[in-house]
Order: C-alpha cells, then sequence, then structure tokens
C-alpha cells in the first residue's frame, strides 16, 4: 500500500466458496474516485467509504475472495484499468458508446438520473413544467447545468452557477434558489443529511452505470455482472439504496431489476447468452 491511494480491503466471507480463477483466489484489485460522495468518499477512520465501497465488499463477500479498494483520481481511473493496474472499476461508471467501444462493461448497477431538491416542505413539483420560471441552483460547469442552459429558452427558468454543488443546494435552503439541480443519488444524500430540502422531481436520462474491464476479460465481467444480478435479488442492493440515499428502489428501477444477458444491452460488448439469475458462485 501507498500514499498515493486510499484502500479497503474486503473480508473473506466466513464460509468462503472455493475460488474458480487464479485471478479470484488471489483477489481483486479494483478501484474508484474516493471523493465523490456518497458513493465514495473520506471516513472518519481512514480509508474509503460509501455506496460503491459497500457494493464491492458485497461482491466480494458474494465470491469468497478479498477485494482491495483503491480510491484515485476519476481521470486516470480508466488509463490504469487499460494498463492493467486494476482489474476493474467500481467507480460509477456512465456506459455511452465511445466508452462501449473501448471497455467492456457489466449490467448497468443503477440509472443515472437527474434529480432536484428543493425546500423542505414544498409542495411537490413533479416534470420539468413544475420549473417553469423558477432560479436554479447548480455546481458551475457541471452537466446538469449543460442540461439546465439548453432547456433554458423552453422552460424560462434562471440558472445561477455555483463553484460546489453543496454553495448550491446552500442557495436553496436560504432562499436564493427554488431548487438545486444534480445526479439523483447525490441529491437524494444532500436530502438525507440536511432536514432543511427534500428530493424533487426526479429526470431520467434513460442511462446507466456500470462497471468497466479491459476488452479481453471476458470472463472476469460476466462473472461480476452474475454477482450484480445475485445482489439485486436478494435485496442487497435495496438495503444499500436505503442506507446511502435514504431511497427505497421502486419496482423496475435498474438497482434492484436484473438485465437478461451479460453487459448493457444497445452497447458494444452487450452478450445476450440468456441465463438464471443464481446466487452461488
Amino acid at each position: 500500500m501507498t500514499s498515493k491511494g486510499l484502500f479497503l480491503s474486503a473480508a473473506l466471507a466466513a464460509l468462503a466458496v472455493p475460488a474458480t480463477s487464479p485471478a479470484q483466489a488471489e483477489g481483486y484489485k479494483v478501484a474508484l474516485d474516493g471523493t465523490f460522495a456518497p458513493h465514495a468518499m473520506p471516513s472518519l477512520s481512514g480509508g474509503v467509504e460509501g455506496f460503491n465501497v459497500d457494493l464491492a465488499a458485497a461482491i466480494g463477500e458474494k465470491l469468497g475472495t478479498p477485494m482491495e479498494v483503491i480510491a484515485a483520481q476519476f481521470s486516470g481511473l480508466i488509463p490504469a484499468l487499460q494498463a492493467g493496474t486494476y482489474d476493474f472499476l467500481v467507480a460509477p461508471t456512465t456506459v455511452t458508446e465511445e466508452r462501449a467501444a473501448n471497455l467492456l462493461f457489466t449490467e448497468g448497477f443503477m440509472d443515472t438520473n437527474f434529480a432536484f431538491t428543493i425546500p423542505a416542505g414544498s409542495d411537490a413539483m413533479e416534470g420539468l413544467d413544475a420549473f417553469k420560471g423558477k432560479t436554479i441552483a447548480v455546481n458551475k460547469g457541471s452537466v446538469y447545468e449543460s442540461f439546465l442552459t439548453e432547456k433554458a429558452g423552453e422552460y424560462g427558468w434562471e440558472i445561477v452557477a455555483y463553484g460546489t454543488n453543496t454553495d448550491a443546494v446552500e442557495a436553496v435552503t436560504t432562499g436564493r434558489a427554488d431548487a438545486n439541480l444534480a445526479g439523483a443519488t447525490v441529491s437524494a444524500w444532500a436530502a438525507k443529511q440536511n432536514p432543511r430540502i427534500d428530493l424533487g422531481y426526479e429526470y431520467p436520462t434513460g442511462l446507466v452505470w456500470a462497471f468497466p474491464f479491459r476488452k479481453d476479460d471476458v470472463e472476469t465481467r460476466d462473472k461480476i455482472d452474475a454477482v450484480l444480478e445475485c445482489l439485486k435479488s436478494d435485496g442487497t442492493m435495496a438495503g444499500l439504496s436505503e442506507k446511502w440515499f435514504g431511497v427505497s428502489p421502486v419496482e423496475g428501477a435498474t438497482i434492484v431489476t436484473p438485465t437478461p444477458g451479460f453487459g448493457t444491452p444497445g452497447f458494444d460488448g452487450y452478450d445476450e447468452t440468456a441465463h438464471e439469475v443464481s446466487c452461488d458462485f
């Protein structure tokens, strides 16, 4: 272990299933961005904690193998994966055509939706029309600012950009903005931590987060994909959502719904081979 990255080693399950490959026997070295709360963030006891850290540990427990989780800057994760530094990434990584052309993805483990936060006690606001003419606070330079800017002419909202999303949320709590727009999980985390705001409307993007692998590592991709299906089916994913986001997933959401085949449908690397969902590894 070096000072370049924080890590967490998930312990072997008490009743470990014998490994089926050398890599699994030795454990997996995986990585994520350790500053993306609540998916991964520094813990008071050292190392990192968060939804994706717990998810990595749950994968290791199901397989009966250690998971060494390294925290590093997101910009360097994919190049390091391609160089063989990591076995795969457990960072929330949006599946796109460009990425799928160079990487192999599991099925999605979560939808990458946007969500508005609004002052606590506000009337329910459903749909983008509810925010017409409102002042929306957003993190400057983010994809959420681009989204608001693109649709400003249609919805007539005023966009106020801040250096951090924390400042944008604060604008809502102090009455300087009617709402804040960010990623759904980040918004859920903010609402869970701050009693002065509530979750508002969640805007579906149609995209998912998944785990990327090198193109030639189909065997490991398929194995981890199968574990994700198990974790969706046995309630683990729902439990992690409730723990970190304060949200109980709705039926049909990606986080609790196994995807047929292996990989993300509609993208390069998807294998539609049918198989049963199982937790027998």
